[in-house]
C-alpha cells in the first residue's frame, strides 16, 4: 500500500523546446515555486553571481546554454516532482531523446513571438512516438507576441495536435496585462516586479464582470477579453482527460517564465492533470509501477559532475517497486549481481543520499564502469529487459589527438568516458596503430564541448581535424562472415572499429554507400540507431 501511495504522488517530466524559448529559465522558476531554491538564477547574464541551477558545466555558465540534461527532484503540495531539464540546442538533441525515455510527460515551451520552431517539431515527434502527454506553455508574453489564435492554429497544423486553452492572455503587443483563467473564471493581473523574476510573482485576482477591472485595465481590454472568451467557449476544443493522457490534446497556458507570471498557476494545474508513473513494456510484458519488485533502467551516464573527484554517475529511472540503500540487483546485460551503495538524488550538481525511492524517481549511482546506457536492473530472481534506447547517427566526424603525447593516458581515459556517457561516438581506424580517435557527433557544437571538457576535466589539449564523412554503417556479421580486408570500397571510404571492436564503414555520400553495397554481395549495413 505504501508503494502505491508513493507512486501515485510522483510526477516525472521533461521540459522541451527550441533554443532560447526559455526552457532553463522555466526550470528555475518551477524550482523556485517548489521551494527547492530561494532565488532564481540568471541564465543569460554571464556576469551574474547566480547561474541557473540546472546549468552546472563551466561551458554552460559561460555560453548561457544547456548542453546536457539535468535531473532535479523537489516536493510541492504533497507531490514529489522529478524534472528532467534537457538541452534545447539541436546539436545536443541525442541527450534529449534519451532523457525523454525516462519521462511520463513533457512540458513544451514555445516562444510567443516565434511560434513553433524546427527543434520543437523534432522533439514533439519523439513525444508523440512514445504517446506521452504534452503540456504547452506559451512563454515570453511580457513581450510582443503572435495573436493567440494564430499560435493555436500553428500548433494544430504544424504539430498535428489539438489544444485546450487553460488561460487567455490580455495584451499581446508588449502591453501584457495578465490572463483570464478559464477554470477559476478569474482574471489574474500581471504586475511587473523589480527583482527581474528572482522571487515569486505577486498576482492580483479580479472577476471578469467586476467594474473595478475596467478601471484597472481599461474598457478596450475588457471588451476584447469578453469577446475572446465567448468565442473560445463556443468553438474551442472540449476538455477531455483521456485525450490528454494519450497525447492527443495539449492543455495550453500563457505566461512569462522570466517574470514568474503564470508559472505557479501552471504548476498547480499540471500536477493535477499529468499522469503518475505509468507501466513500462519489457521483454516479459508490461511492468506495473506498483509492483513490489524493483526494476529500473539506465538512461544517462555523466562523468565528472565533480571534476575534483573524477566521479562517474549512472542515472536510473525506477520503473517498479521500492529502492532501498545497499540492495542487490541483477544487471541483465551480463547477469552480474551488484550492490547499489550510496545512491544519490540531485539538484543539478548538488546531491544528497537516498534513503528510499519509488517508481518514477531518478537516482544516480556512483559507477566504476559497470553500467551502460539502456542497461536494465531487476530483482535477482527476475529475467527481463526494457527496450533499447536509440543511438542516433553521427552526422559530423573529426580526427582527434592529444597535443601532448605525454598525456596519452588521460586523453584515452577522457575519450572513452565521454563516449560511454553518450556525449560522443568514438572509432579507431581499422588495421592502423595510431594515437588518434575518429570522433562522431550528431551536432558540430558537440566537438566544442568535447574540447572544453577534455581541457577542464582531464587537463588535455587536443588537435582536431574535421573529416568529410557524413554516413556511418555497421557491418552486419549476424548472417554471413564478411572479410573487411576483401571489401571493394571507394578510395575515400574509411574502415573503423567502434568501442566494442565492431566494424563500421564511414562514407562521404550516399553514392559511396550504394557503391559498397553493389560491389560486395552479401554485405549488409546497419544504421547506428539499430545498434544494440
Amino acid at each position: 500500500m505504501a508503494i502505491e501511495k508513493e507512486v501515485k504522488r510522483r510526477r516525472t517530466f521533461a521540459i522541451i523546446s527550441h533554443p532560447d524559448a526559455g526552457k532553463t529559465t522555466m526550470t528555475e522558476k518551477l524550482l523556485l515555486y517548489g521551494g527547492a531554491i530561494h532565488q532564481a538564477g540568471s541564465v543569460k547574464a554571464r556576469k551574474a553571481s547566480t547561474h541557473a541551477t540546472s546549468d552546472w558545466m563551466e561551458i554552460e555558465k559561460q555560453r548561457g546554454i544547456s548542453v546536457t540534461s539535468s535531473v532535479m527532484q523537489f516536493e510541492y503540495n504533497n507531490y514529489c516532482i522529478n524534472i528532467l531539464d534537457t538541452p534545447g540546442h539541436q546539436d545536443f538533441s541525442e541527450d534529449t531523446y534519451r532523457t525523454l525515455c525516462a519521462a511520463d510527460a513533457a512540458v513544451m515551451l514555445i516562444d510567443g513571438a516565434k511560434g513553433v520552431e524546427p527543434q520543437t517539431i523534432k522533439l514533439f515527434k519523439v513525444c508523440r512516438l512514445r504517446h506521452i502527454p504534452i503540456f504547452t506553455f506559451i512563454n515570453k508574453m511580457d513581450r510582443a507576441s503572435k495573436p493567440p489564435l494564430e499560435l493555436i492554429d500553428e500548433i494544430e497544423k504544424v504539430l498535428g495536435i489539438k489544444s485546450y486553452v487553460m488561460n487567455w492572455p490580455i495584451g499581446i503587443h508588449g502591453d501584457f496585462q495578465g490572463v483570464y483563467n478559464r477554470l477559476s473564471r478569474q482574471v489574474e493581473l500581471y504586475r511587473k516586479g523589480q527583482d527581474h523574476g528572482a522571487k515569486k510573482a505577486q498576482i492580483t485576482v479580479a472577476d471578469l464582470n467586476d467594474e473595478q477591472l475596467v478601471a484597472t485595465i481599461g474598457e478596450n481590454y475588457c471588451s476584447e477579453l469578453r469577446q475572446d472568451i465567448e468565442l473560445l467557449d463556443e468553438v474551442g476544443e472540449e476538455f477531455e482527460q483521456s485525450r490528454i493522457d494519450q497525447g492527443l490534446l495539449t492543455p495550453l497556458y500563457f505566461g512569462s517564465a522570466i517574470t514568474n507570471f503564470g508559472v505557479e498557476t501552471f504548476l498547480q494545474s499540471f500536477l493535477e492533470l499529468a499522469p503518475s508513473p505509468q507501466p513500462k513494456m519489457s521483454s516479459a510484458g508490461m511492468i506495473e509501477p506498483n509492483s513490489p519488485e524493483f526494476s529500473a533502467f539506465v538512461f544517462k551516464i555523466q562523468a565528472n559532475m565533480n571534476p575534483g573527484h573524477r566521479d562517474r554517475i549512472a542515472f536510473m529511472r525506477i520503473c517498479s517497486g521500492q529502492f532501498t540503500p545497499n540492495m542487490e540487483v541483477k544487471l541483465q546485460r551480463n547477469g552480474k549481481i551488484l550492490r547499489i551503495v550510496q545512491p544519490q538524488q540531485f539538484m543539478a550538481q548538488e546531491h544528497k543520499s537516498v534513503t528510499e525511492a519509488y517508481a518514477g524517481d531518478i537516482i544516480g549511482v556512483f559507477d566504476p564502469g559497470n553500467y551502460r546506457i539502456a542497461d536494465t536492473l531487476t530483482e535477482k530472481n527476475r529475467n527481463f529487459t526494457f527496450g533499447d534506447i536509440p543511438v542516433f547517427p553521427a552526422e559530423h566526424f573529426a580526427r582527434i589527438s592529444p597535443k601532448d603525447s605525454m598525456k596519452r593516458k588521460a586523453f584515452v581515459s577522457g575519450m572513452e568516458q565521454l563516449a560511454q556517457e553518450g556525449a560522443i561516438q568514438i572509432y579507431k581506424e581499422y588495421g592502423i596503430g595510431t594515437e588518434t580517435y575518429i570522433c562522431g557527433v550528431v551536432g558540430i557544437l558537440q566537438l566544442d564541448v568535447l574540447e572544453v571538457r577534455l581541457q577542464n576535466e582531464y587537463n588535455v589539449a587536443i588537435n582536431r581535424q574535421l573529416l568529410n564523412y557524413h554516413i556511418a554503417g555497421w557491418v552486419d556479421r549476424s548472417q554471413e562472415a564478411v572479410d573487411l580486408d576483401e571489401l571493394n570500397l571507394t578510395s575515400t571510404t574509411m574502415k573503423v572499429l567502434d568501442q566494442d571492436e565492431q566494424p563500421v564503414l564511414l562514407f562521404e555520400s550516399n553514392w559511396a554507400q550504394n557503391w559498397a553495397l553493389e560491389k560486395n554481395p552479401g554485405l549488409k549495413l546497419l544504421s547506428i540507431r539499430e545498434k544494440h
